[in-house]
């Protein structure tokens, strides 16, 4: 970008790209994120005003939700939808009817979504709702379910914020507010972040997730890469591995407004978030084959190696496709046999060859899929895919 500064925090290392180059800096984690920006790139900060430096950051590593919803086929599915669609990770899901015998979450749940309903129904919730929610540890509640019941809900419990139904009177899905909120509710967490608070020292620009960033980039694409439609991609940082994708892969009947999605797995970056990465591959059932066809043992998972990292990057890549495909229906469900192209950006880019990701997607399609074809790999080799949706409007 033209007289621009463009500045991505990331939770193991920062990029900052100007009209000249794009730096990349692994992080000094005994400094203050923006002492150790200051430190590094202080001559460039210094060339530009503070309306001309733009920063996304996912540094936070995300937040996560519990979602109680009356129905499968819509309360819960449109919540879960419109949860990882704003970035949110979903650490579980309750049935109301289930309530009652629904094991009680150990983790602090930053934000509880209660759904259910169109708004000519009442009284879908009782007194299990608020027994059950008296047992949890959260730090927001959210109620998007039908009108009627929300003053009832708005007594009963604390600091209740109510948007409008997420499910309309024909049963399409409304999702502006719940994704307004949401959104907020992840910037606001950036937010709280000291390190990241002194960022708005050098920028008068909102600082974005980066998932939000690198989604807006999918429209505008391949005026950076040459990538054939449908396509997904990839991204797979320290902290989080994200998937971008068309909504027209998604295989269900949900109306939506967005034409790209995104999903963000909090449990599958390969720094941060490294041992609940090897916990998924320790209990999905292909994956000690797939160890075997990379030829290691699981042994790697104890080894401090680069080449342990290029496993855990592999591993990232295939878990995050299994579980958006029809495998794993606990997910978004994506039309994977349709892609014509995967596109993967992040750290990964730096460390894996176009052949190795290959050979893991190869993988993926021929054991899960069962498909001898398999999409175009196309690398964002610089990593700067991001840096096209964060000036974007």
């Amino acid at each position: 970008m033209k007289n621009k500064l463009l500045i991505d925090i990331g939770s193991t290392y920062f990029k900052v790209s100007d009209n000249e180059n794009l730096q990349q800096h692994f992080r000094d984690f005994n400094k203050d994120i923006f002492d150790d920006l200051k430190y590094k790139c202080n001559e460039i900060l210094e060339k530009y005003k503070k309306e001309d430096i733009y920063i996304c950051s996912s540094a936070n590593g995300g937040l996560s939700t519990l979602i109680i919803g009356t129905s499968n086929s819509f309360s819960l599915k449109f919540a879960t939808n419109i949860a990882f669609n704003s970035g949110i990770n979903i650490i579980d899901t309750v049935l109301y009817q289930d309530i009652k015998t629904t094991s009680i979450p150990s983790d602090l749940i930053d934000v509880v979504i209660i759904a259910g309903g169109i708004d000519s129904v009442s009284k879908l919730f009782d007194e299990e709702l608020f027994n059950y929610l008296e047992q949890i540890n959260y730090s927001n509640i959210v109620y998007v379910g039908n009108k009627n019941d929300s003053e009832e809900l708005s007594k009963k419990i604390e600091n209740l914020v109510v948007l409008p139904n997420i499910i309309n009177n024909k049963l399409q899905v409304n999702e502006d507010e719940l994704k307004e909120y949401l959104t907020n509710l992840y910037q606001a967490d950036i937010m709280g972040k000291e390190d990241i608070k002194h960022l708005y020292d050098i920028t008068s620009n909102q600082i974005y997730p980066t998932p939000y960033i690198v989604n807006k980039t999918l429209p505008v694409i391949n005026n950076m890469l040459k990538v054939a439609d449908p396509f997904i991609l990839v991204d797979i940082g320290g902290a989080t591995t994200d998937i971008h994708y068309s909504t027209t892969l998604v295989n269900d009947n949900m109306i939506k407004n967005n034409e790209y999605d995104r999903l963000v797995f909090k449990k599958l970056g390969v720094f941060k978030s490294k041992e609940s990465l090897i916990f998924a591959a320790k209990n999905n059932e292909f994956v000690y084959e797939l160890l075997a066809n990379m030829n290691v043992t699981e042994n790697i998972f104890e080894e401090q190696s680069d080449k342990a990292i290029k496993v855990l990057m592999k591993l990232a890549i295939f878990l995050v496709l299994y579980k958006v495909s029809e495998a794993h229906p606990q997910y978004v469900h994506l039309k994977l046999n349709l892609l014509k192209s995967i596109v993967l950006t992040g750290g990964i880019t730096k460390v894996l060859k176009d052949e190795e990701v290959e050979d893991i997607v190869g993988f993926f399609y021929k054991k899960i899929l069962n498909s001898q074809i398999k999409p175009n790999i196309v690398l964002d080799s610089n990593y700067e895919i991001w840096t096209l949706g964060i000036t974007q409007k």
